[in-house]
């Protein structure tokens, strides 16, 4: 075996390990990869959380802040109010079939996570009322925080005490995204898309109220 023969061979292996050593740290990349990637998962998830917390104790501390009178906040109350309800009656007409398995709004948001059915007609019934998920968030937060204080106020009395409630909640509202429901529940309301009697809306007040403060 020459000189240049065993040169050649020694080359080959060495060009083999060099091969070998470059698929390990290939694989080692692809694993390093992996990891950041999940690791990215990761704090992506925990910024949304962070992020979620912090623009719900940011509502908190608006809802909290309001400076209504009782009379002020009783109506803003009353649209709130009618808004959770029409929301609530409006997935019993569309799901007669679990009536009873949804006796409150409450059970609604509850099982809507996980039954498509339902999460289906809800999203549909919230666009029919040009609503979001963000302003029902912010008007159960409302109502839970005022609930226990606040009187249901029928549309002649609402009428008879303040005749521009935009105006109002324009003005005595300083945090937008608050703002923001109240005056779209406000619109649902005024459009007529409330149909039940006072009296029927004082039934449903009644079912709505605990399980919303559960």
């Amino acid at each position: 075996m020459n000189n240049e023969t065993t040169t050649l061979i020694s080359l080959k292996e060495a060009m083999k390990r060099v091969d070998h050593k470059l698929q390990v740290l290939e694989a080692q990349f692809r694993e390093l990869d992996f990891t950041k990637d999940n690791l990215m998962q990761k704090f992506e998830h925990h910024r949304k959380t962070l992020e979620s917390q912090a623009a719900q104790d940011e509502m908190w501390t608006a809802v909290l802040a309001l400076k209504f009178t009782s009379m002020e906040l009783n109506i803003v109350y009353s649209y709130v109010i009618e808004v959770l309800i029409l929301l609530h009656t409006r997935v019993l007409e569309k799901l007669p079939d679990l009536v009873r398995g949804l006796p409150t709004l409450a059970s609604v948001l509850r099982r809507k996570v996980k039954n498509k059915c339902i999460r289906v007609v809800w999203e549909s019934i919230l666009e029919e009322c040009g609503l979001q998920e963000g302003d029902i968030t912010t008007l159960c937060t409302f109502f839970i925080a005022h609930g226990n204080k606040a009187e249901h106020y029928a549309a002649k009395v609402r009428q008879m005490y303040i005749r521009d409630i935009t105006f109002l909640i324009t003005n005595m509202v300083k945090n937008q995204a608050l703002q923001d429901s109240l005056l779209r529940a406000v619109q649902v309301i005024e459009k007529g898309k409330a149909v039940k009697t006072p009296e029927e809306q004082k039934s449903s007040l009644k079912e709505l109220i605990p399980s919303v403060k559960n």
